[in-house]
């Protein structure tokens, strides 16, 4: 089956295997897209969906040195390089949107840019910052007000909109890894008292807000979302009822008809897994596409696509090294290793000199 075609929402496939957003660090000026991530993305084209790295839709959520943006005419046009490399070698692309929240330090944002997140406690552990030698403290984040939560539901509006305008077939919204949509829904992280926090109703009530404006700009077909219940990057965690919380989430998406739900299961990294039961009562609350992600190799995720658990199955780390991996699954040729030294590194190297079966 995984090579088999899928009409998604409207937006017809080759395959269905999708390259998982990879944070790759190349957006050195001005964190606007270029000609070597157009060049980077056209290679993996042959995947039936690439989903891009995350992106912000803010100055506040560009966390990470050398991260995409989508908020200006700059970024758009950038992007525009990219989704014309991708079409031309016959390939499907969304950009995912992601706020990186409180996971930064202020040194990684541009001037007027500031920390912000659900409630004001500091993300543990350390980020790297171009120019300094070693990983410093997260800085500690403002507590969003419910004016900055409207800001931040227009910013990934305005971005949505932005991202068609660049070519995009579509945008996926981060909600998991532990960043700004996944703060709101995480009980251990969001400590508010008021409609944005307190119950699991509040929780889910600004991923849904900005769901319904990214809706209102492009259409549900072009929206899809990713989410990581159990997931315990950037501090996130397992809470109590978040079983629940999930389903009734993802049975209001369900409603907005989303272009998909994409779940990510991160144990292959030595995490916590995902309960199967959580990821079945997912895929049942959820009337629409829906995509695996997490340490599959070719026999798993043929497992997973014919039992019905997913209709699409993501690969993250395999595509870096193999821009040809759709035609490596298929013919069950051996894999390139990637280099874990160069996966956040500016420049060629590392990012579009792996070797295809053609080379």
């Amino acid at each position: 089956m995984m090579f088999e075609p899928l009409n998604l929402r409207g937006t017809e496939l080759a395959n269905r295997v999708v390259m998982s957003p990879l944070t790759r660090s190349r957006a050195v000026n001005n964190n606007t897209p270029n000609s070597l991530m157009a060049t980077y993305y056209a290679q993996r084209a042959t995947a039936g969906l690439i989903i891009t790295e995350g992106t912000a839709p803010s100055p506040n959520g560009l966390g990470y040195p050398r991260i995409p943006g989508l908020f200006n005419a700059e970024h758009a046009a950038g992007w525009r390089l990219v989704t014309d490399a991708v079409h031309a070698a016959g390939g499907k692309i969304v950009v995912q949107l992601m706020h990186t929240g409180r996971v930064t330090h202020a040194d990684n944002l541009p001037a007027g840019a500031v920390v912000v997140g659900p409630s004001a406690e500091v993300c543990p552990g350390e980020m790297r910052v171009d120019g300094k030698e070693e990983a410093v403290p997260h800085t500690a984040p403002r507590a969003m007000t419910e004016a900055d939560i409207a800001t931040a539901v227009a910013e990934y509006a305005n971005a949505a909109r932005l991202a068609i305008e660049a070519g995009f077939d579509g945008i996926e919204l981060h909600a998991a890894n532990g960043y700004l949509l996944e703060q709101f829904l995480n009980a251990n992280i969001n400590l508010r008292t008021d409609g944005y926090g307190a119950t699991a109703e509040g929780r889910n009530r600004f991923v849904l807000e900005v769901a319904r404006a990214a809706v209102a700009a492009i259409g549900a077909e072009r929206v899809g979302i990713r989410l990581s219940p159990y997931g315990v990057v950037n501090a996130a965690g397992a809470y109590d009822g978040v079983d629940e919380q999930y389903v009734a989430l993802v049975s209001e998406l369900s409603q907005l008809g989303l272009m998909y739900v994409h779940v990510l299961d991160h144990s292959a990294m030595g995490t916590p897994p995902v309960p199967a039961s959580i990821k079945a009562a997912l895929r049942a609350a959820f009337g629409g596409p829906f995509i695996g992600a997490g340490g599959f190799d070719k026999a798993s995720a043929e497992q997973a696509l014919t039992a019905g658990e997913a209709d699409l199955v993501a690969f993250g780390r395999p595509f870096i090294a193999n821009p040809d991996l759709v035609e490596r699954l298929r013919r069950d040729a051996p894999l390139n290793a990637p280099d874990p030294a160069t996966f956040y590194t500016p420049g060629a190297n590392g990012y579009t000199d792996y070797p295809t079966l053609a080379n």
